[in-house]
């Protein structure tokens, strides 16, 4: 019987298996603190399952993707565009010869600071607290917050790609890379798909350059670019030049047509007075802040700690503590 331990096995293996330009999990740069390896899996295996078991993770599916209180159970929250992401980034990765376990961790990873109510409660945030970017909080929660404050003590290059999914500096590793752009082949075309269902949008509507480019139906355009990138991602990772055309075009319009469509946006008005409201009372309240923030408030401020609490409830509950905090228990309903 091989007694091999089966991590080293693995790690063996991906010696064999991956490309030369693969972020190997025995290369790791490592941990922020040192642990002893498992012996079951690899670092990176490591990071994903501490990722999903986190409270965070969990929290995702009662989280805004783009639509506040939809009506039926078929649109997207922040979960099932996380796992979205994470279905695109490993067929991608898997092509390449890349790693689909580290690709696996960051695109789990990489929406876990995400605010209430989505994009628009991240706006309300940071228009409320002065700075917030939800990349930056998704890397704290997962450095700080996470464990009563211990952090979950991820791998550098999980790290890296959960900081560097969005904004200005790109991931250094091809897996980040991957989920970089697999979290915009993700949310441009579900969120096309839910604007569709909710009536908001046709499928007609869409450009017809882009419907040549892309096609007609959500299923081909998801193959149409995931087929692009893996064609077009011989040396560096990313789309050819017509198909970028075309995603950034498809973007665009969806901007237009949806994200800042007031039929599709009539309730954000309001998100910005609950979190604001919610931000007042907790920062003149502190004792009422649980104990692993009050922490936070003692290290770091109070209205990083409020910052921090307010960035992790779910819809429900913040509408929750809104109206228990606010409105008159009589006219509850």
């Amino acid at each position: 019987m091989d007694k091999t331990v089966p991590r080293k096995k693995r790690e063996a293996a991906e010696r064999i298996i991956l490309s030369a330009r693969a972020s190997f999990a025995d290369a790791s740069r490592g941990r922020e603190r040192p642990e002893e390896p498992c012996e079951l899996r690899t670092c990176y295996q490591r990071d994903t399952d501490r990722i999903v078991h986190s409270k965070a993770f969990r929290r995702l599916k009662h989280k805004t993707q783009v639509f506040l209180s939809p009506e039926g159970d078929h649109y997207r929250t922040r979960m099932t565009h996380t796992l979205e992401v994470a279905r695109i980034a490993r067929t991608i990765a898997r092509a390449l010869e890349l790693n689909e376990d580290l690709t696996e961790a960051i695109a789990l990873g990489h929406d876990l600071g995400h605010t209430p109510f989505g994009h628009a409660g991240e706006r309300a945030l940071r228009a409320i607290y002065g700075s917030f970017e939800h990349n930056r909080q998704s890397l704290r929660v997962v450095d700080r917050l996470e464990k009563d404050g211990r952090g979950l003590n991820l791998t550098w290059e999980v790290r890296d790609g959960i900081l560097t999914h969005t904004g200005d500096v790109m991931p250094q590793t091809p897996e980040g890379q991957i989920v970089r752009l697999s979290d915009r082949i993700a949310y441009v075309n579900h969120d096309t798909d839910d604007a569709v269902r909710a009536g908001i949008i046709s499928e007609r509507d869409i450009p017809e350059g882009i419907r040549e480019t892309l096609g007609n139906s959500y299923g081909e355009r998801i193959n149409t670019v995931i087929s692009d990138v893996v064609h077009s991602s011989a040396d560096e990772i990313g789309m050819s030049l017509q198909v970028a055309w075309a995603m950034d075009g498809f973007r665009k319009f969806l901007f237009s047509a949806v994200y800042d469509n007031p039929t599709a946006k009539s309730e954000e008005s309001k998100v910005e007075g609950i979190l604001s409201a919610l931000f007042g009372y907790y920062t003149k309240n502190t004792d009422q802040l649980p104990e692993e923030y009050l922490r936070a408030a003692e290290d770091e401020g109070v209205g990083r700690a409020v910052c921090d609490y307010i960035s992790g409830m779910t819809d429900q509950y913040a509408v929750h503590r809104y109206s228990e905090i606010f409105i008159p228990v009589g006219w509850q309903k």
